[in-house]
């Protein structure tokens, strides 16, 4: 399992340049990100170089975050690698509560984020399914 962040913050104008630039400034590359947003608040989910930085960070700067354990997993970049992963977890009887992807630049490959119950069991059945799972060292190479 990898770590991610994840902030609560007002659906403000300029509030994603705020959390960006107090990444920036303390040394912290993102290295995924997806927002959803609401008509006041909105969640912004991150992996980074240094998720117990940017959570210290983000903290003293008075938001409200965490750091959360979601699952990583390699797919291939081509047409189809998100529904072959899609596939085995749907097959396996898995239900997601959400996904993004993002690329990793050293390996240059696609990495998919998701969150979903049972993580220890569901890396178990994708690497039985010949999908390589990452782990925080992993996430760390992408720095």
């Amino acid at each position: 399992m990898i770590k991610q962040v994840s902030i609560y913050t007002a659906n403000t104008k300029g509030a994603m340049r705020k959390i960006t630039k107090l990444l920036k400034d303390n040394g912290i590359n993102l290295i995924a990100l997806v927002t959803n947003d609401s008509a006041e608040f909105g969640m912004v989910r991150f992996l980074a170089s240094d998720p117990e930085k940017a959570l210290a960070a983000l903290e003293d700067a008075g938001y409200m975050a965490r750091i959360t354990r979601v699952i990583g997993v390699r797919i291939d970049d081509e047409c189809g690698g998100l529904d072959h992963l899609l596939e085995a977890l749907y097959q396996s009887n898995i239900d997601v509560n959400y996904i993004y992807i993002s690329y990793d630049r050293s390996a240059k490959s696609v990495i998919a984020v998701f969150d979903a119950d049972g993580a220890a069991e569901i890396e178990s059945s994708l690497k039985t399914r010949g999908f390589e799972v990452m782990n925080d060292r992993d996430m760390a190479l992408n720095d």
